[in-house]
Protein backbone atom coordinates (compact mmCIF):
# COMPACT_ATOMS: atom_id res chain seq x y z
CA UNK A 1 0.00 0.00 0.00
CA UNK A 2 1.20 3.07 -1.13
CA UNK A 3 1.91 5.97 1.31
CA UNK A 4 1.25 8.77 -0.42
CA UNK A 5 -2.50 9.87 -1.97
CA UNK A 6 -3.35 8.51 -5.25
CA UNK A 7 -4.97 12.11 -5.97
CA UNK A 8 -1.05 12.55 -6.67
CA UNK A 9 -1.29 10.92 -9.29
CA UNK A 10 -3.64 12.83 -11.11
CA UNK A 11 -1.23 15.57 -11.10
CA UNK A 12 2.25 16.35 -12.61
CA UNK A 13 4.98 18.82 -11.36
CA UNK A 14 5.08 22.16 -13.10
CA UNK A 15 7.17 21.55 -15.89
CA UNK A 16 7.93 25.83 -15.80
CA UNK A 17 9.09 25.60 -12.68
CA UNK A 18 11.34 22.41 -13.10
CA UNK A 19 12.92 24.43 -15.87
CA UNK A 20 13.61 27.19 -13.75
CA UNK A 21 14.94 25.12 -10.54
CA UNK A 22 17.51 23.45 -13.08
CA UNK A 23 18.68 26.66 -14.60
CA UNK A 24 19.42 27.52 -10.76
CA UNK A 25 20.91 24.08 -10.20
CA UNK A 26 23.01 24.68 -13.17
CA UNK A 27 24.48 28.38 -12.65
CA UNK A 28 24.98 27.14 -8.84
CA UNK A 29 27.60 24.81 -10.06
CA UNK A 30 29.10 26.94 -12.41
CA UNK A 31 27.80 26.53 -15.64
CA UNK A 32 26.81 29.63 -17.76
CA UNK A 33 23.43 29.67 -18.01
CA UNK A 34 20.95 32.11 -19.34
CA UNK A 35 17.51 31.10 -17.62
CA UNK A 36 14.38 32.18 -20.21
CA UNK A 37 11.78 29.87 -18.27
CA UNK A 38 10.27 31.86 -15.52
CA UNK A 39 7.41 34.06 -16.26
CA UNK A 40 8.45 37.04 -13.47
CA UNK A 41 9.27 40.42 -14.45
CA UNK A 42 12.87 41.38 -13.80
CA UNK A 43 12.21 44.91 -12.02
CA UNK A 44 11.90 46.19 -8.68
CA UNK A 45 8.46 46.16 -7.09
CA UNK A 46 7.97 50.40 -7.41
CA UNK A 47 9.15 52.25 -4.40
CA UNK A 48 5.82 53.40 -3.21
CA UNK A 49 4.71 49.69 -2.62
CA UNK A 50 7.08 48.64 -0.80
CA UNK A 51 7.11 52.28 1.87
CA UNK A 52 3.32 50.94 2.09
CA UNK A 53 4.62 47.98 3.32
CA UNK A 54 7.08 49.35 5.87
CA UNK A 55 4.06 51.49 7.27
CA UNK A 56 1.94 48.63 7.60
CA UNK A 57 4.50 46.72 9.45
CA UNK A 58 5.27 49.93 11.68
CA UNK A 59 1.40 50.10 12.81
CA UNK A 60 1.42 46.64 13.39
CA UNK A 61 -0.03 45.54 11.13
CA UNK A 62 0.96 41.88 11.47
CA UNK A 63 -2.46 40.31 12.66
CA UNK A 64 -4.73 37.90 10.94
CA UNK A 65 -7.02 39.06 8.97
CA UNK A 66 -10.23 38.25 7.47
CA UNK A 67 -9.75 34.83 5.80
CA UNK A 68 -10.15 36.45 1.67
CA UNK A 69 -8.70 39.91 2.26
CA UNK A 70 -9.05 43.18 4.47
CA UNK A 71 -11.84 45.65 3.70
CA UNK A 72 -9.52 48.48 2.20
CA UNK A 73 -7.64 45.84 -0.22
CA UNK A 74 -11.01 44.66 -1.37
CA UNK A 75 -12.49 48.50 -1.61
CA UNK A 76 -9.22 49.25 -3.75
CA UNK A 77 -10.06 45.91 -5.75
CA UNK A 78 -13.60 47.10 -6.56
CA UNK A 79 -12.53 50.64 -7.77
CA UNK A 80 -9.85 48.62 -9.87
CA UNK A 81 -12.24 46.64 -11.54
CA UNK A 82 -15.30 49.50 -11.89
CA UNK A 83 -11.92 51.81 -13.19
CA UNK A 84 -10.45 49.14 -15.67
CA UNK A 85 -13.18 47.13 -17.05
CA UNK A 86 -16.73 48.54 -16.18
CA UNK A 87 -17.59 46.03 -13.86
CA UNK A 88 -19.50 46.79 -10.59
CA UNK A 89 -18.64 44.33 -7.23
CA UNK A 90 -19.89 44.62 -3.82
CA UNK A 91 -17.11 43.45 -1.38
CA UNK A 92 -18.61 39.89 -0.62
CA UNK A 93 -18.43 38.84 -4.15
CA UNK A 94 -14.39 39.61 -4.02
CA UNK A 95 -11.95 37.31 -3.16
CA UNK A 96 -7.97 37.75 -1.97
CA UNK A 97 -6.04 34.58 -2.49
CA UNK A 98 -2.12 33.84 -1.42
CA UNK A 99 -1.58 34.53 -5.70
CA UNK A 100 -3.80 34.22 -8.13
CA UNK A 101 -3.07 30.36 -8.25
CA UNK A 102 -4.52 30.02 -5.23
CA UNK A 103 -7.42 31.77 -6.64
CA UNK A 104 -7.77 29.83 -9.29
CA UNK A 105 -7.48 26.34 -7.51
CA UNK A 106 -10.32 27.78 -5.06
CA UNK A 107 -12.45 28.31 -7.85
CA UNK A 108 -12.23 24.86 -9.76
CA UNK A 109 -11.43 23.18 -6.40
CA UNK A 110 -15.12 24.19 -5.17
CA UNK A 111 -17.05 23.43 -8.34
CA UNK A 112 -15.70 20.28 -9.87
CA UNK A 113 -16.95 17.20 -9.43
CA UNK A 114 -16.48 13.72 -11.19
CA UNK A 115 -17.12 13.62 -14.57
CA UNK A 116 -17.39 17.44 -15.12
CA UNK A 117 -15.56 19.12 -17.91
CA UNK A 118 -13.43 22.27 -18.33
CA UNK A 119 -12.62 23.76 -21.97
CA UNK A 120 -9.23 25.20 -21.71
CA UNK A 121 -7.88 26.71 -24.64
CA UNK A 122 -4.32 25.33 -26.11
CA UNK A 123 -1.54 26.82 -25.78
CA UNK A 124 -2.56 27.22 -22.25
CA UNK A 125 -0.45 28.19 -19.00
CA UNK A 126 0.75 24.53 -17.62
CA UNK A 127 -1.49 24.49 -13.99
CA UNK A 128 -4.63 25.31 -15.51
CA UNK A 129 -5.29 21.29 -16.67
CA UNK A 130 -3.54 20.25 -13.55
CA UNK A 131 -5.88 22.24 -10.91
CA UNK A 132 -8.75 20.53 -13.39
CA UNK A 133 -7.65 17.04 -12.96
CA UNK A 134 -6.41 17.44 -8.85
CA UNK A 135 -10.15 18.49 -9.18
CA UNK A 136 -11.40 15.21 -10.43
CA UNK A 137 -12.66 17.04 -13.51
CA UNK A 138 -11.69 16.11 -17.04
CA UNK A 139 -10.14 19.05 -19.26
CA UNK A 140 -11.12 19.60 -22.76
CA UNK A 141 -8.95 21.11 -24.72
CA UNK A 142 -9.22 23.62 -28.27
CA UNK A 143 -6.09 23.99 -30.02
CA UNK A 144 -5.23 27.31 -30.91
CA UNK A 145 -3.02 27.06 -33.80
CA UNK A 146 -0.45 29.21 -34.96
CA UNK A 147 -2.21 29.61 -37.85
CA UNK A 148 -5.13 31.28 -35.98
CA UNK A 149 -2.10 33.15 -34.23
CA UNK A 150 -2.54 30.80 -31.39
CA UNK A 151 -6.32 32.01 -31.09
CA UNK A 152 -9.48 29.74 -30.51
CA UNK A 153 -12.63 30.28 -32.77
CA UNK A 154 -15.95 30.61 -31.94
CA UNK A 155 -16.82 27.19 -33.90
CA UNK A 156 -14.24 25.26 -31.97
CA UNK A 157 -15.84 26.46 -28.69
CA UNK A 158 -19.03 25.98 -30.03
CA UNK A 159 -17.91 21.95 -31.11
CA UNK A 160 -16.53 21.83 -27.37
CA UNK A 161 -19.57 22.39 -25.01
CA UNK A 162 -20.98 19.30 -24.37
CA UNK A 163 -24.09 19.25 -21.29
CA UNK A 164 -21.02 18.18 -18.70
CA UNK A 165 -19.01 21.32 -19.41
CA UNK A 166 -18.86 23.27 -15.64
CA UNK A 167 -16.32 25.54 -17.42
CA UNK A 168 -14.44 27.47 -19.63
CA UNK A 169 -11.15 28.92 -18.82
CA UNK A 170 -9.97 32.06 -20.76
CA UNK A 171 -6.84 33.88 -21.01
CA UNK A 172 -5.86 37.23 -22.79
CA UNK A 173 -3.27 38.44 -23.57
CA UNK A 174 -1.74 34.58 -23.01
CA UNK A 175 0.52 32.56 -21.15
CA UNK A 176 2.43 31.57 -23.15
CA UNK A 177 1.98 33.30 -26.56
CA UNK A 178 1.19 36.54 -25.55
CA UNK A 179 -1.40 36.56 -28.01
CA UNK A 180 -4.42 38.93 -27.21
CA UNK A 181 -8.50 38.50 -28.26
CA UNK A 182 -9.77 41.57 -29.75
CA UNK A 183 -12.96 42.61 -28.47
CA UNK A 184 -14.56 41.30 -32.12
CA UNK A 185 -12.65 38.25 -31.11
CA UNK A 186 -14.12 37.76 -27.97
CA UNK A 187 -17.73 38.91 -28.32
CA UNK A 188 -17.74 36.20 -31.21
CA UNK A 189 -17.10 33.71 -27.92
CA UNK A 190 -18.58 35.03 -25.92
CA UNK A 191 -21.80 34.70 -28.49
CA UNK A 192 -21.44 31.41 -28.00
CA UNK A 193 -21.03 30.90 -24.08
CA UNK A 194 -24.71 33.43 -24.22
CA UNK A 195 -26.14 29.31 -25.95
CA UNK A 196 -25.05 27.72 -23.15
CA UNK A 197 -26.70 28.93 -19.93
CA UNK A 198 -24.96 26.04 -17.96
CA UNK A 199 -21.07 26.97 -18.66
CA UNK A 200 -19.39 29.04 -16.55
CA UNK A 201 -16.34 31.82 -17.31
CA UNK A 202 -13.15 31.71 -15.70
CA UNK A 203 -10.70 35.01 -17.18
CA UNK A 204 -7.35 34.59 -15.81
CA UNK A 205 -6.77 38.78 -16.78
CA UNK A 206 -3.19 38.90 -15.19
CA UNK A 207 -1.35 40.06 -18.10
CA UNK A 208 -4.24 42.50 -18.84
CA UNK A 209 -1.49 45.65 -18.03
CA UNK A 210 0.99 44.41 -19.92
CA UNK A 211 0.37 44.84 -23.31
CA UNK A 212 1.42 46.31 -26.80
CA UNK A 213 0.93 48.44 -29.74
CA UNK A 214 -1.93 50.01 -28.91
CA UNK A 215 -3.91 46.76 -28.01
CA UNK A 216 -7.37 47.38 -26.57
CA UNK A 217 -7.75 44.76 -23.47
CA UNK A 218 -11.46 43.25 -22.50
CA UNK A 219 -12.31 40.71 -20.25
CA UNK A 220 -15.52 38.49 -21.30
CA UNK A 221 -18.46 40.21 -18.24
CA UNK A 222 -16.95 43.15 -19.80
CA UNK A 223 -18.14 42.61 -23.45
CA UNK A 224 -21.34 40.59 -22.82
CA UNK A 225 -22.57 41.71 -19.63
CA UNK A 226 -24.87 38.82 -19.78
CA UNK A 227 -22.29 36.57 -18.79
CA UNK A 228 -21.76 38.72 -15.61
CA UNK A 229 -23.62 36.20 -13.34
CA UNK A 230 -21.80 33.19 -14.32
CA UNK A 231 -18.77 34.67 -14.74
CA UNK A 232 -15.36 34.97 -11.91
CA UNK A 233 -13.00 37.44 -13.55
CA UNK A 234 -9.79 36.81 -12.13
CA UNK A 235 -6.71 38.91 -11.25
CA UNK A 236 -3.35 39.74 -9.16
CA UNK A 237 -0.45 41.83 -8.91
CA UNK A 238 2.34 40.06 -9.50
CA UNK A 239 2.79 40.75 -13.31
CA UNK A 240 1.51 44.21 -13.69
CA UNK A 241 3.47 45.78 -10.15
CA UNK A 242 6.33 43.27 -10.11
CA UNK A 243 4.93 41.95 -7.07
CA UNK A 244 5.37 38.18 -8.11
CA UNK A 245 6.58 37.28 -4.79
CA UNK A 246 4.22 39.09 -2.42
CA UNK A 247 1.66 36.55 -3.82
CA UNK A 248 -1.82 38.85 -4.05
CA UNK A 249 -4.02 37.67 -6.20
CA UNK A 250 -8.07 38.40 -6.41
CA UNK A 251 -11.31 38.01 -8.06
CA UNK A 252 -14.40 39.62 -8.63
CA UNK A 253 -17.90 37.28 -9.27
CA UNK A 254 -21.01 35.91 -8.01
CA UNK A 255 -21.49 35.65 -4.29
CA UNK A 256 -22.60 31.86 -4.29
CA UNK A 257 -19.23 31.13 -5.84
CA UNK A 258 -17.00 33.53 -3.73
CA UNK A 259 -18.91 31.97 -0.39
CA UNK A 260 -17.31 28.77 -1.25
CA UNK A 261 -13.98 29.74 -2.52
CA UNK A 262 -13.95 31.38 1.38
CA UNK A 263 -14.95 28.63 2.87
CA UNK A 264 -13.00 26.11 1.22
CA UNK A 265 -9.66 28.90 1.95
CA UNK A 266 -10.70 28.86 5.62
CA UNK A 267 -9.66 25.56 5.36
CA UNK A 268 -6.22 25.83 3.96
CA UNK A 269 -3.78 28.95 4.08
CA UNK A 270 -6.73 31.51 5.33
CA UNK A 271 -5.53 35.00 5.16
CA UNK A 272 -2.88 36.35 2.60
CA UNK A 273 0.19 37.72 4.51
CA UNK A 274 -1.57 41.01 6.33
CA UNK A 275 1.74 42.91 5.00
CA UNK A 276 1.54 41.93 0.87
CA UNK A 277 -2.28 42.77 1.49
CA UNK A 278 -1.54 46.23 2.40
CA UNK A 279 0.86 46.70 -0.17
CA UNK A 280 -1.60 45.90 -3.24
CA UNK A 281 -3.73 48.68 -1.67
CA UNK A 282 -1.03 50.66 -2.60
CA UNK A 283 -0.38 49.30 -5.87
CA UNK A 284 -4.07 49.28 -6.88
CA UNK A 285 -4.91 52.83 -5.51
CA UNK A 286 -0.85 54.79 -6.24
CA UNK A 287 0.44 55.81 -9.58
CA UNK A 288 -0.11 53.65 -12.49
CA UNK A 289 2.93 55.38 -14.87
CA UNK A 290 5.30 53.22 -14.22
CA UNK A 291 3.36 50.65 -15.99
CA UNK A 292 3.62 52.32 -19.18
CA UNK A 293 7.27 52.82 -18.63
CA UNK A 294 7.63 49.26 -18.31
CA UNK A 295 5.76 48.35 -20.78
CA UNK A 296 8.56 50.24 -23.13
CA UNK A 297 10.68 48.46 -22.11
CA UNK A 298 9.16 44.93 -22.76
CA UNK A 299 8.66 45.69 -26.03
CA UNK A 300 11.90 46.81 -26.85
CA UNK A 301 12.61 43.05 -25.90
CA UNK A 302 9.67 41.37 -27.44
CA UNK A 303 11.01 43.44 -30.44
CA UNK A 304 14.32 42.13 -30.32
CA UNK A 305 13.44 38.98 -29.56
CA UNK A 306 11.05 38.42 -32.61
CA UNK A 307 13.43 39.90 -34.84
CA UNK A 308 16.35 37.33 -34.19
CA UNK A 309 14.22 34.52 -33.52
CA UNK A 310 12.63 35.00 -37.12
CA UNK A 311 16.17 35.00 -38.79
CA UNK A 312 17.02 31.72 -37.95
CA UNK A 313 16.17 29.16 -40.71
CA UNK A 314 13.37 26.65 -39.38
CA UNK A 315 11.68 28.81 -36.34
CA UNK A 316 8.79 30.88 -36.72
CA UNK A 317 8.06 33.32 -34.04
CA UNK A 318 5.00 35.38 -34.40
CA UNK A 319 4.39 38.74 -32.77
CA UNK A 320 2.54 38.72 -29.56
CA UNK A 321 0.35 41.27 -28.57
CA UNK A 322 0.72 41.50 -24.46
CA UNK A 323 1.99 39.31 -21.36
CA UNK A 324 6.04 38.62 -21.95
CA UNK A 325 6.33 35.71 -23.42
CA UNK A 326 6.72 34.22 -26.98
CA UNK A 327 5.81 30.88 -28.30
CA UNK A 328 8.23 30.16 -31.70
CA UNK A 329 7.46 27.06 -33.30
CA UNK A 330 10.49 24.56 -34.48
CA UNK A 331 8.13 23.00 -37.26
CA UNK A 332 11.04 23.31 -39.83
CA UNK A 333 13.81 21.81 -37.23
CA UNK A 334 12.44 18.78 -36.10
CA UNK A 335 14.28 15.24 -37.62
CA UNK A 336 17.27 17.09 -37.59
CA UNK A 337 20.49 16.60 -35.28
CA UNK A 338 22.70 18.44 -33.22
CA UNK A 339 26.02 18.84 -32.94
CA UNK A 340 26.07 16.87 -29.37
CA UNK A 341 23.99 14.56 -31.70
CA UNK A 342 20.37 14.66 -30.40
CA UNK A 343 17.53 14.07 -32.93
CA UNK A 344 15.35 16.68 -32.48
CA UNK A 345 12.02 14.59 -32.90
CA UNK A 346 9.97 16.88 -30.63
CA UNK A 347 10.45 20.04 -28.48
CA UNK A 348 11.34 18.31 -25.37
CA UNK A 349 13.95 16.92 -26.69
CA UNK A 350 15.17 20.40 -28.59
CA UNK A 351 14.94 21.95 -24.89
CA UNK A 352 16.92 19.37 -23.49
CA UNK A 353 19.47 19.95 -25.82
CA UNK A 354 19.57 23.44 -26.30
CA UNK A 355 20.34 23.81 -22.37
CA UNK A 356 22.88 20.95 -22.38
CA UNK A 357 24.69 22.33 -25.55
CA UNK A 358 24.50 26.35 -24.95
CA UNK A 359 23.11 26.78 -21.60
CA UNK A 360 20.03 28.52 -23.01
CA UNK A 361 16.88 27.30 -20.64
CA UNK A 362 13.65 27.78 -22.37
CA UNK A 363 10.19 25.45 -21.72
CA UNK A 364 9.00 23.19 -24.16
CA UNK A 365 5.75 23.16 -25.97
CA UNK A 366 4.33 20.32 -24.88
CA UNK A 367 3.94 21.08 -21.18
CA UNK A 368 1.36 24.18 -22.58
CA UNK A 369 -0.54 21.36 -25.11
CA UNK A 370 0.69 22.53 -28.80
CA UNK A 371 3.60 21.50 -30.61
CA UNK A 372 6.37 21.82 -31.79
CA UNK A 373 7.12 24.97 -29.69
CA UNK A 374 8.98 26.84 -27.11
CA UNK A 375 8.41 29.42 -24.74
CA UNK A 376 10.72 32.00 -24.04
CA UNK A 377 10.13 34.74 -21.49
CA UNK A 378 11.74 38.32 -22.29
CA UNK A 379 11.05 39.47 -18.40
CA UNK A 380 14.73 39.63 -18.26
CA UNK A 381 17.83 41.90 -19.39
CA UNK A 382 18.38 43.14 -23.02
CA UNK A 383 21.81 41.66 -23.02
CA UNK A 384 21.04 38.10 -21.75
CA UNK A 385 18.06 37.79 -24.40
CA UNK A 386 20.67 38.54 -27.06
CA UNK A 387 23.62 36.47 -25.80
CA UNK A 388 20.39 33.47 -25.96
CA UNK A 389 19.35 34.48 -29.12
CA UNK A 390 22.73 34.35 -30.45
CA UNK A 391 23.42 31.12 -28.71
CA UNK A 392 20.21 29.80 -30.21
CA UNK A 393 21.12 30.68 -33.53
CA UNK A 394 24.56 28.80 -33.66
CA UNK A 395 23.04 25.92 -31.95
CA UNK A 396 19.98 26.08 -34.59
CA UNK A 397 22.88 26.39 -37.14
CA UNK A 398 24.77 23.80 -36.56
CA UNK A 399 22.00 21.05 -36.90
CA UNK A 400 21.92 18.77 -39.93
Amino acid sequence: MSFLSATLDRIAPSPTVAVTALARELKAAGKDVIGLGAGEPDFDTPAHIKAAAKDALDRGETKYTAVDGIPELKEAIRGKFKRDNGLDYDLGQISVGTGGKQVLFNALIATLNPGDEVIIPAPYWVSYPEIVRFGGGTPVIVEGGIEHGFKITPEALEAAITPRTKWFLFNSPSNPTGAGYTRAELKALTDVLLRHPHVWVLSDDIYEHVRYDGFEFCTPAEVEPQLYDRTLTLNGVSKSYAMTGWRIGYAGGPKVLIDAMRKLQSQSTTNPCSIAQWAAVAALNGPQGFIDDNNAVFKRRRDLVVERLNAIDGITCPMPEGAFYVYPSIAGLIGKKSKGGTLIDNDEVFAKALIEETGVAVVFGAAFGLSPNFRISYATSDEALAEACTRIADFCAGLS
